[in-house]
């Protein structure tokens, strides 16, 4: 089938700003589809054309697209479709060669121009629609972010997740109508943030990022501090798991099963170490996994995903993984057989043991399947008596292997 279906990007400058060829798909359209601001800016364009607000759900506009197919038919969109727009998940239901997409410069291209910011060193984040505790996982000191947010109260919940991270000294912009005749700029101190009848509720958030003096900032490098995550003590303890994390390997898009995840250390680590990543953490304990989804908030990865399932049951109807991490649950061995089967070619599954029947299942899967397997002994200084020696943890072992 040939191309029917064009998505044209629209920014506040309206009509005028669409190139002619947009103008004249819209003028030759059947049917146009877009939110109620879209259709409005179109104006005298949208004229003797069939226009239809999108409804909601998402999915109810998606099956009357599906209705139009082969019909000459127009998606408005703002800015750039397919940055963090409509058109991403427009291409999930329909081919390439079907579809042809018309942008105009996108909310982030145009906040970037009025902060003189080089957008290839800028930080561009969406909390449109999203939790805004993402943000905390691309604060950094230095580092100058491109929000865009869902409306005027989305400026104040950003400022908090400022705050709470250590970063009160960051300088805040707030741009309204980019691109539009009624654009506006306040700056703004993350404690001197407007009420919210006084901020635009279409608004990009432009942040300059600086940590509050003698603040430590969060590394997305693995092995945070065992004091940045909530828990109750049992719980996969910094060095042993920032090895974990290495031998895990987690490459940008990827899914981690979690088993016995407990408090979420090692699952929220792998979520912070690259862009969409995906992370599904099975603990059957209901404290630890409040105190998980808790940790998940506070460290930016809000989208770790946590089930009540034990292990193996519990996997039979999740999404494959490409790395496993075992925590709990090792003694039995049922539970590593279901976790490397799962395990596609190239697929990594580590595990850790402290009890001796555990340790007794990795040495026999160690035999028969390779891989390496290690025994971990921290020892941490601390006073005796008057003075300090050394107070070693429980010995760890650890099987790590790839499937071949």
């Amino acid at each position: 089938m040939s191309v029917w279906l064009h998505v044209i990007g629209i920014g506040e400058d309206g009509a005028q700003g669409l190139s002619a060829a947009a103008r004249s798909l819209i003028r030759d359209a059947e049917t146009v589809f877009g939110g109620k601001r879209h259709l409005e800016l179109l104006g005298p364009l949208a004229e003797g054309r069939e226009t239809r607000a999108w409804p909601r759900p998402f999915r109810a506009g998606v099956a009357e697209l599906v209705g139009h197919r082969g019909r000459r038919t127009v998606v408005m969109a703002s800015g750039d479709p397919l940055w963090f727009g409509v058109g991403a998940r427009l291409m999930q239901h329909f081919p390439a060669s079907e579809v042809t997409f018309l942008p105009v410069p996108s909310s982030y291209s145009l906040a970037a121009a009025r902060m003189g910011w080089p957008l290839q060193d800028t930080g561009c984040i969406s909390i449109h629609g999203r939790p805004v505790a993402a943000l905390a996982l691309h604060l950094a000191p230095g580092a100058r972010l491109l929000c865009l947010t869902s409306d005027a109260q989305t400026i104040h919940a950003a400022a908090q997740v400022l705050r709470d991270n250590g970063y009160g000294d960051s300088r805040m912009t707030v741009l309204g109508q980019l691109g539009g005749p009624h654009e506006t700029r306040q700056e703004m101190t993350v404690n001197g943030v407007p009420d919210v009848d006084r901020l635009p509720a279409l608004n990009v958030l432009a942040i300059e990022c600086r940590p509050v003096p003698g603040q430590v900032p969060l590394s997305r490098v693995a092995g945070l501090p065992d004091d940045a995550f909530e828990h109750d003590g049992k719980m996969t303890k910094r060095e042993v798991r920032a090895v974990a994390l290495a031998r895990l390997a987690p490459q940008p898009g990827q899914h981690l099963w979690d088993i016995g995840a407990g408090c979420g250390s090692v699952a929220i680590e792998w979520l912070r170490s690259g862009d969409r990543m995906r992370a599904t953490g099975l603990e059957p304990n209901v404290e630890r996994r409040a105190m998980a989804a808790r940790n998940a908030v506070t460290l930016g990865v809000p989208g770790l995903d946590l089930s009540p399932d034990t292990a193996p049951g519990g996997l039979a109807d999740l999404d494959a993984p490409d790395a496993v991490f075992v925590g709990g649950g090792v003694s039995d061995r049922a539970v590593l057989d279901a976790c490397w089967n799962a395990l596609a070619p190239g697929g990594r599954l580590v595990a850790n043991a402290v009890t001796v029947e555990g340790q007794t299942v990795l040495t026999a899967l160690w035999q028969e399947r390779g891989g390496d397997l290690t025994r971990m002994l921290v020892e941490r200084a601390g006073p005796v008596g008057a003075m300090n020696g050394w107070r070693p943890a429980m010995p760890v072992m650890q099987w790590a292997v790839t499937r071949a």
